[in-house]
Order: structure tokens, then C-alpha cells, then sequence
């Protein structure tokens, strides 16, 4: 049995109840010399506040770092690397390890040499310094950001062995930035203004056409990601956010809006971000990201280490749609369902935590988790997903996933029919 396995049996829900009040965790056995013994961090003192005028994680989280797949893309300036989601608790993302995607590879940008621009159907064309675009009114909101491609090597089977390959193309920060719509509204739309064109100033002039109701709906024009500014790989000075939509959207290094008629068909709405459906024919202007969740731990890279007994399952839910309502967890493949404690904030448009607590026996595990928003979409398998646009599509995927917890506590990804 492999990742590459088609798992035609199931699992009872005997191999792991749910635990029913609070869990007993043994007590380590007397004369622990890590307890009883004065450790060196006792005995000496520590750095001074000098010693890292920028913080950085412990050397002992050396490993809690961004990851890619050499094989997947040709070159690393037109590449992508992966949140290490199996590593991280709560909702937020640090800065240091939010994925990266880049068409053209990262541009550095001086902000005092940085221009917006707006123009096309508007009534005074305009150009902003950044100095000019900090003294608008700002808003600050909380908003995952997924690559319409998460998960999207897993169309025709099980692929990559952990959560951060699988699922990482996303990251949740809190942004801080202008509504476009008090920017456009300062240049003023015309009538027959129904497109907005944004377009980056890095090499490979990444553009993609938005809808005029969006744009005014909730899009953000931010320079700040986590009360920082952004990092050069996000956009550094300045990114368009487009709230639940699929991440290429959110143009980086943005130095123009154009107001159209129509949209542009861009390179990147056309030849690609399309769904090639199994007549082939595509799906185009498919932008929302759909509800969708992933268990984090155990995972492939999150195996269980301690043995039986108590176990926390956890993971994260998102919806491009609004709040995450409901997740709920399987241990069965599918069979059973429990539903999971959401814990933390409830925004919407971003991550939600989700914990399942149970007293593990030592038997396999099929962890499969399904998210529902607060509209009353489920999140589907990925066998209907494919009954509905076949295997040629990469985008927009999904699915449940599924990991195979072994007696012996190591995670496999597998699929399950």
C-alpha cells in the first residue's frame, strides 16, 4: 500500500474513539534529569536585545521553512514554493514562510520610484506616489490567498507526500490597504466602465481583466501584510487583494488599473487559469476558490511520534465564498463523519482552525476532512469532481484529501473509492 494506491477497504471507527472529557497524558517517571538537573539555560545568561535588531524563530525551528518541487516547474523565476502548513497552528501566516509564486522571478522595487496609475474609462486619469496612496483612508482585513493550482497535482491521483506539497500554494495574513473603490472613485468611472485591468511592474507584466462589481465590492490596494510592510516576494510596495478569489488575480508590484469595456483576454486568462474539461473544452473566468480543507496533523510530514493515546487532529478550512460554517473530520475514509471544533476567529474569506480530540488505539486511520460554508457548500471528493470536468484540469481543486495513518504512526497520502 503506497501513496500511489487505490484503497478499496475501508476502516471501523473502533481504531480511535472520540474522547469524552478531559484526556489523561501519563506523567513522565521520577528523577527526569532535564527536570531535576540545573540546564545551561539555567546557568548562563542569554543574548542581549541587541544581538537581533530584526527577530527570528528559534534555531531550534530551523526546519519550519518554504519548500519546492525541482521537477515541477523550468525555471526558478517562473516557480512556486509551498507554506509549510503541517508546521503552523492558528490562522495567520508568518510573513517568512507565505508561499511564493512568481512569473518572472521577484522584483525589487524603491517605493519613492514607484507609480499607480489609472486610466482608460475614467473622467481624470491619475498617478499616485506611495506617499500619495498613504494618506487615503485604510482598512485592514484578514484574507487567505490560494494559487488556483493548490492541490492541483493531485487531478489524477495521490502525488506528493505531505500537506505543504499537496495543499501549501495558500497563505492567511491580514492585509492593510485602500478599497479600490475609493481609488477608482477618485479618478472617476465612466458609464460604460465594466472592467478593471490590473497590471505588475515586475518582468513579466503580470495582468489579469477583474470585473467591475468586484473590484468595487471588496478588492484592497495593500502595502502592508501583517502590520509589516510587504516582503518583495508578496509585491513589495504595493499588491492588489481580491478577497476569495484565485491568487493570480492579485497582481503584484501593481503599478496600473486600467477601466474597460471588456475584458482583456491576458495571457494568463486565456492560455492558462482556464479549466480544460474532458471534451476539451475550458472553463474560463472561473476565479472563486471553492470551500476546501486539509488535516495538517498527522500528515506525511506530521506523523504521530508518541505512541497511543491522546491525539489532537487539526487542520485548516477555507472558503472564497464567505465563513466556514462546519468541518468535519472522518478517521473512516469517509464512512463516519465527526464534526470538528472551529477554534479562533470566523472572518470571512479566511482560514479557519478546526481540532478533533480522540484517544488513539494504534489501529490505521483513513483522515479525510470536509468543509461547509456558511452558503451550505460541501466540499466534494475528488471522484465527483471528476465526474464532473474528467482529469485534464489542474485548477480549482477541491477535493477531500485523505491521509493513511499507519499502526506504527507514519502518514502516507493516499485516495479512496
Amino acid at each position: 500500500m503506497n501513496r500511489r494506491s487505490l484503497l478499496k477497504a475501508g476502516l471501523t471507527t473502533g481504531g480511535a474513539a472520540v474522547a469524552a472529557g478531559a484526556l489523561t497524558i501519563p506523567a513522565q517517571a521520577a528523577g527526569d534529569p532535564v527536570i531535576t538537573e540545573i540546564q545551561d539555560w539555567n546557568r548562563y545568561l542569554g543574548d542581549g536585545v541587541d544581538a537581533a535588531p530584526y527577530g527570528k524563530p528559534s534555531e531550534f525551528e530551523a526546519n519550519v521553512v518554504r519548500r519546492n518541487v525541482e521537477w515541477l516547474t523550468a525555471d526558478p523565476v517562473s516557480s512556486i514554493n509551498f507554506t509549510p502548513l503541517h508546521e503552523l497552528d492558528g490562522i495567520i501566516t508568518p510573513n517568512g514562510i507565505c508561499f511564493e509564486r512568481h512569473h518572472g522571478g521577484a522584483a525589487q522595487i524603491n517605493p519613492a520610484d514607484h507609480r499607480l496609475m489609472i486610466n482608460g474609462l475614467v473622467d481624470t486619469p491619475l498617478v499616485f506616489t506611495m506617499e500619495d496612496l498613504k494618506r487615503f483612508p485604510r482598512q485592514n482585513h484578514v484574507y487567505f490567498l490560494e494559487c488556483a493550482a493548490n492541490s492541483g497535482m493531485e487531478w489524477r491521483g495521490s502525488q506528493l507526500n505531505g500537506c505543504q506539497y499537496t495543499h501549501g500554494m495558500i497563505h492567511n495574513v491580514m492585509y492593510t490597504g485602500i478599497p479600490l473603490k475609493t481609488l477608482l472613485e477618485e479618478a472617476g468611472i465612466k458609464t460604460n466602465g465594466k472592467w478593471v485591468l490590473a497590471e505588475g511592474a515586475d518582468a513579466a507584466a503580470m495582468t489579469r481583466s477583474i470585473p467591475m462589481e468586484k473590484a468595487l465590492e471588496d478588492c484592497l490596494v495593500a502595502f502592508k501584510m501583517n502590520g509589516e510592510a510587504l516582503r518583495p516576494e508578496q509585491g513589495y510596495p504595493l499588491r492588489l487583494v481580491v478577497p476569495g478569489w484565485e491568487g493570480n488575480m492579485w497582481v503584484k508590484w501593481l503599478r496600473r488599473l486600467e477601466v474597460g469595456d471588456e475584458p482583456w483576454q491576458q495571457r494568463e486568462e486565456t492560455s492558462k487559469y482556464t479549466d480544460l474539461l474532458a471534451n476539451g473544452k475550458a472553463r474560463r473566468f472561473t476565479w472563486v476558490m471553492d470551500p476546501k480543507s486539509v488535516i495538517t496533523s498527522p500528515s506525511p510530514q506530521a506523523p504521530i511520534t508518541h505512541g497511543k493515546g491522546p491525539l489532537v487532529i487539526t487542520g485548516v478550512a477555507w472558503s472564497g465564498n464567505g465563513k466556514v460554517k462546519r468541518v468535519d473530520v472522518s478517521i473512516d475514509g469517509g464512512r463516519n463523519w465527526t464534526t470538528a471544533r472551529i477554534d479562533g476567529p470566523s472572518l470571512s474569506k479566511s482560514m479557519h482552525r478546526f481540532y478533533l480530540d480522540i484517544n488513539w488505539d494504534g489501529s490505521p486511520l483513513l483522515l479525510q476532512s470536509r468543509a461547509m460554508d456558511e452558503h451550505g457548500y460541501y466540499q466534494p471528493t475528488k471522484n465527483e469532481l471528476r465526474a464532473e470536468r474528467g482529469e485534464n484540469s489542474i485548477y480549482h481543486n477541491n477535493g477531500i484529501q485523505t491521509w493513511h495513518v499507519k499502526a506504527d504512526g507514519t502518514v502516507e497520502n493516499v485516495e479512496v473509492s
